[in-house]
Protein backbone atom coordinates (compact mmCIF):
# COMPACT_ATOMS: atom_id res chain seq x y z
CA UNK A 1 0.00 0.00 0.00
CA UNK A 2 1.11 3.65 -0.39
CA UNK A 3 0.12 6.93 1.22
CA UNK A 4 1.64 10.09 0.40
CA UNK A 5 1.80 11.32 4.14
CA UNK A 6 3.90 8.15 4.88
CA UNK A 7 7.38 9.01 4.47
CA UNK A 8 10.38 6.04 3.97
CA UNK A 9 9.96 3.77 6.87
CA UNK A 10 13.88 2.79 7.31
CA UNK A 11 14.58 5.78 9.30
CA UNK A 12 12.49 4.44 12.02
CA UNK A 13 13.51 1.80 14.55
CA UNK A 14 11.06 -0.87 15.42
CA UNK A 15 10.53 0.91 18.42
CA UNK A 16 8.85 3.91 16.68
CA UNK A 17 7.07 2.20 14.60
CA UNK A 18 5.08 0.27 17.27
CA UNK A 19 4.93 3.02 19.30
CA UNK A 20 3.40 4.87 15.91
CA UNK A 21 0.91 1.37 15.64
CA UNK A 22 -0.21 1.87 19.43
CA UNK A 23 -0.82 5.38 18.92
CA UNK A 24 -3.09 5.06 15.94
CA UNK A 25 -4.74 2.18 17.10
CA UNK A 26 -5.89 4.20 19.87
CA UNK A 27 -7.05 7.31 17.36
CA UNK A 28 -8.80 4.57 15.24
CA UNK A 29 -11.09 3.89 18.57
CA UNK A 30 -11.37 7.08 19.81
CA UNK A 31 -13.05 8.57 16.68
CA UNK A 32 -16.48 7.17 15.16
CA UNK A 33 -15.58 9.08 11.58
CA UNK A 34 -15.80 6.11 8.97
CA UNK A 35 -13.53 8.01 6.93
CA UNK A 36 -11.48 8.72 9.19
CA UNK A 37 -11.17 5.18 10.27
CA UNK A 38 -10.76 4.01 7.19
CA UNK A 39 -7.39 5.96 6.57
CA UNK A 40 -6.02 4.90 10.27
CA UNK A 41 -6.82 1.65 9.21
CA UNK A 42 -5.01 2.34 6.07
CA UNK A 43 -1.74 3.82 7.82
CA UNK A 44 -1.80 0.87 9.97
CA UNK A 45 -1.66 -1.68 7.55
CA UNK A 46 1.28 -0.01 6.14
CA UNK A 47 3.17 -0.06 9.55
CA UNK A 48 2.37 -3.07 10.44
CA UNK A 49 3.28 -4.75 6.99
CA UNK A 50 7.04 -3.15 7.59
CA UNK A 51 6.91 -4.43 11.09
CA UNK A 52 6.73 -8.06 9.68
CA UNK A 53 9.35 -7.42 7.08
CA UNK A 54 11.49 -6.29 9.36
CA UNK A 55 10.77 -9.90 11.68
CA UNK A 56 11.04 -11.46 8.76
CA UNK A 57 14.26 -10.74 7.94
CA UNK A 58 15.47 -10.73 11.26
CA UNK A 59 14.81 -14.44 11.60
CA UNK A 60 15.90 -14.87 8.42
CA UNK A 61 19.43 -13.55 9.61
CA UNK A 62 19.03 -15.44 13.04
CA UNK A 63 18.65 -19.18 10.92
CA UNK A 64 21.74 -17.81 8.89
CA UNK A 65 23.63 -17.05 11.77
CA UNK A 66 22.75 -20.34 13.39
CA UNK A 67 23.30 -22.43 10.41
CA UNK A 68 27.01 -20.84 10.23
CA UNK A 69 27.54 -21.36 13.86
CA UNK A 70 30.25 -24.10 13.95
CA UNK A 71 29.12 -25.41 17.54
CA UNK A 72 26.28 -26.88 16.10
CA UNK A 73 24.81 -30.57 17.72
CA UNK A 74 26.53 -32.34 14.37
CA UNK A 75 30.44 -30.94 14.88
CA UNK A 76 30.04 -32.55 18.61
CA UNK A 77 28.29 -35.84 17.77
CA UNK A 78 31.78 -38.58 16.98
CA UNK A 79 29.75 -41.60 15.33
CA UNK A 80 32.70 -43.96 14.72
Amino acid sequence: MHNPLVTDLVQYTNSEIEDRIIDLQRKYFQTSNTGLQAQIANLLDIYKEEMKTRRAIDAQRQLDQDENNDNSLDNLINVS
